[in-house]
């Protein structure tokens, strides 16, 4: 079994990458309020700034930033995982050893977690999860996505007026190529 480090940073800023455990669902943007109300319950008990998040049908991307002295994004995520979980009716397929776990078979169990390094880090991978709802063919400009935080990152000025696009890609965004 492969042996997992995290990067247990102490309000460091981390990109995340978390998926379906069926890639052919859409379960993330038809419950998108149940995902919401989870993200919320969970930063209620634990806070952390939400820098980006693009919700797509199977998976999301998100940058997080958590308080001074807090490394546990581990604890939020699973929080996040567990009440949206609970908040569906039952009747994914499982396998046994989910069953005989009290797993619901809805999340990969592990998710890509990357630690922002620096600036330019920080800006590569904001481009990369608000245009990632375009690269899938979901959209044709970033702004069109609904489940996505690109037009809040623009009205910050994170982004010129007409971004369509990122021109660098990181190669640890822990996606399926």
């Amino acid at each position: 079994m492969p042996d997992y480090r995290r990067n247990w940073a102490p309000a460091g800023t981390f990109f995340f990458t978390v998926n379906l455990l069926d890639r052919r669902s859409d379960l993330l943007v038809t419950q998108i309020d149940a995902l919401r109300a989870a993200v919320r319950q969970a930063g209620a008990r634990a806070p952390f700034r939400i820098d980006a998040w693009a919700v797509l049908p199977d998976h999301m991307h998100c940058l997080w930033t958590l308080p001074d002295g807090d490394a546990d994004f581990a604890g939020r995520w699973r929080a996040i995982k567990t009440a949206f979980s609970k908040s569906l009716p039952s009747g994914e397929r499982r396998s046994l050893v989910m069953k005989s776990r009290g797993e619901r078979g809805i999340w990969q169990r592990r998710y890509w977690e990357h630690t922002i390094r620096d600036d330019p880090d920080l800006s590569v991978h904001l481009d990369y999860i608000h245009f990632n709802p375009v690269k899938h063919g979901f959209v044709e400009y970033p702004a069109d996505w609904p489940y996505s935080s690109f037009r809040r990152c623009a009205a910050n000025g994170l982004y010129p007026s007409g971004w369509t696009g990122g021109n660098r890609e990181p190669l640890e965004t822990g996606e399926r190529r």
